[in-house]
């Protein structure tokens, strides 16, 4: 009895414990959420440097939903900055007499080599005013670098590092692994679509001539984009630049000075003491800096009209495509679908720009999307923003817009589609582990994964898939007033850059969002506009408990495996799969 008491009274006690403990969780991280979402005016001075440090990670538009970007060891913002308020404050920065430049603290970039071409060119348009941007870093990745290369002067630690080696695309492949492991994926794609290279990890050792014909195409255009950049800022001929490249010349912080890929190395108070020089301040601790998510909350001067009727609805279509609600992370196409439709059932918004930036994903889920982007033309203008990529799934929802933008650097295309199914069968003999089934019809259990596919079901499931890749190459087909012969050529699942997608009329403009907005009021034909924003984002306190146990979760994972999460990431997306595919072969890093 009295050790019944004992471990009653220490299972209450650690209840309890863990109760208070769970109560200063939440105490903290609604502390968090609140000082996270105030938006207090901050009042700008004069002489402002603007600061512009994206160490931290871009995303599409700034999260409203503080968990999405909460660090759950600070119980603080991750600091991430939405595109969306950096191209609005950059080009209201460029009009702000109390701006005087812009420091880029280039240490490390987290985004995409689409986003980093829609910033750079923003910032190619901020020094139209005159004013001066200033680039420093202790290392110069070569996406930070092609991004600084738009600055008046570009510094380096004496001791720092600029990378400058090309791109690489690198794959891993499971086949041996599940070989041994017993596991037999089953690949269904089009008898064609020999590009359409997401299930060779499971199907091959090594990358297939295929898919290194392609990968070459695009990543070659995009390499060749970011020379022409560089060169044409830097004054290197592209030879030049391919030569440091192959030679492996830049071995220094002096190399990168002596082959004129950095102005000059200085120590960050060196640089301070320059900025204190430009911004007209007596000592360096008078700067005013300001960050350019700051500068979101400094009053916008009044432009007298009042409110404006007419909008444009901005629309972000951002992550893999699956069936659902979906967040800002993950296209849904219920969510999705209805932030469409109520787009275009408002008389007041003139036209729609859809901000697509998807790899791609469920194909039934796209063509549900798809539905909604046709309804939409047929009411009113709707243009196309291809971000960092927009392949596959992300393509097809593209697909019927009056006009498509992208940079050329945006990866795209990949008009096919696959399933793949498992068979674990010798997994479980091995084991020791039997199964069986009781079915009513000759193939009540088609898709079970403890038994090998027939030829017939294989069949079926084949035909399937080819029908699904006719749908969508017929929809491209429409959408671009092209032939299925056409499509067809150009698709098979073939992935290619935004410079290729232009050339053979897959998209119609480069450009990044800005641009696509300018078009969009040019199509709907009207001056003065508002911009709205969907879908709408939730309330930050009713999304605390809905996210919160996924959000702990993937931060949890995350902290554990470091850099290695991104390949955990796709490839607990890879297993996860259902139904036919319309995505990407795999996620393209250039760093």
């Amino acid at each position: 009895m009295k050790s019944f008491l004992k471990f009653t009274l220490a299972s209450i006690l650690g209840f309890f414990i863990t109760g208070i403990i769970l109560i200063f969780i939440i105490i903290g991280i609604i502390g968090g959420i609140v000082s996270s979402t105030q938006n207090d005016t901050i009042n700008i001075q004069t002489n402002t440097v603007l600061t512009l440090n994206l160490s931290n990670g871009v995303v599409e538009r700034s999260f409203k939903n503080p968990l999405e970007d909460m660090n759950f060891k600070t119980f603080k913002p991750n600091g991430k900055v939405g595109l969306n308020d950096i191209l609005k404050n950059l080009k209201r920065a460029k009009e702000d007499q109390n701006i005087k430049g812009i420091y880029l603290n280039s240490t490390g970039i987290n985004a995409g080599i689409g986003t980093i071409e829609e910033i750079r060119n923003a910032l190619i348009d901020f020094k139209t005013s005159g004013k001066f941007i200033i680039a420093y870093s202790d290392i110069y990745t070569q996406g930070s670098y092609y991004l600084s290369t738009v600055a008046d002067q570009i510094y380096l630690n004496p001791e720092g590092i600029v990378e400058f080696k090309g791109l690489s695309a690198q794959l891993m492949f499971f086949k041996d692994a599940l070989d041994k492991l017993g596991i037999q994926p089953i690949i269904i794609r089009g008898k064609n679509n020999k590009f359409k290279s997401a299930v060779e990890p499971f199907m091959y050792n090594h990358i297939s001539e295929a898919n290194k014909l392609q990968t070459l195409t695009y990543m070659s255009s995009i390499w060749g984009h970011l020379l022409q950049g560089i060169s044409k800022t830097r004054k290197i001929p592209i030879s030049q630049l391919n030569l440091l490249a192959d030679s492996m010349l830049i071995n220094s912080a002096k190399d990168a000075v002596k082959y004129q890929l950095i102005d000059s190395l200085k120590y960050y108070d060196e640089v301070l003491a320059e900025l204190k020089n430009r911004s007209e301040t007596k000592t360096t601790s008078d700067i005013n800096f300001m960050s350019i998510s700051d500068y979101t909350n400094v009053p916008r001067a009044s432009t007298g009209k009042g409110l404006i009727k007419n909008k444009i609805a901005v629309i972000y279509a951002n992550g893999e495509i699956n069936m659902g609600d979906g967040s800002d992370k993950e296209i849904g196409s219920e969510g999705l679908s209805k932030a469409i439709r109520k787009a275009r059932l408002d008389a007041n918004i003139k036209a729609i720009v859809l901000r697509v930036n998807s790899p791609g994903g469920s194909a039934l889920a796209s063509e549900v999307i798809w539905r909604e982007v046709t309804l939409a033309k047929k009411a009113k203008p709707v243009v196309v923003s291809m971000g960092d990529v927009a392949a596959s799934g992300g393509y097809y929802i593209s697909s019927p817009a009056d006009k498509i933008y992208a940079n050329p650097v945006t990866i795209t295309g990949s008009i096919g589609v696959f399933g793949i199914m498992w068979n674990g069968q010798t997994l479980m003999n091995q084991l020791g582990i039997n199964s069986d089934a009781v079915n009513t019809n000759l193939h009540s259990d088609i898709g079970n994964t403890s038994r090998p596919m027939s030829d017939a079901e294989y069949a079926t499931i084949q035909k399937s898939v080819e029908d699904i890749y006719g749908v969508f190459i017929g929809h491209v087909a429409e959408g671009r007033n092209k032939t299925k012969e056409a499509v067809d050529a150009i698709g098979q699942g073939r992935v290619w850059s935004g410079e290729n997608a232009k050339e053979i009329g897959l998209i119609d403009e480069f450009g990044g969002l800005t641009d696509a907005i300018e078009g969009a009021k040019q199509l709907a034909e009207i001056e003065d506009y508002r911009i709205v924003e969907y879908p709408e984002q939730e309330n930050p306190f009713d999304l605390l408990l809905k996210d919160f146990s996924g959000q702990v979760k993937a931060y949890v994972i995350e902290n554990e495996l470091g850099n290695s999460y991104t390949y955990y990431n796709r490839l607990n997306q890879l297993t996860k799969l259902n139904g036919v595919q319309a995505r990407i072969p795999f996620v393209v890093d250039i760093h």
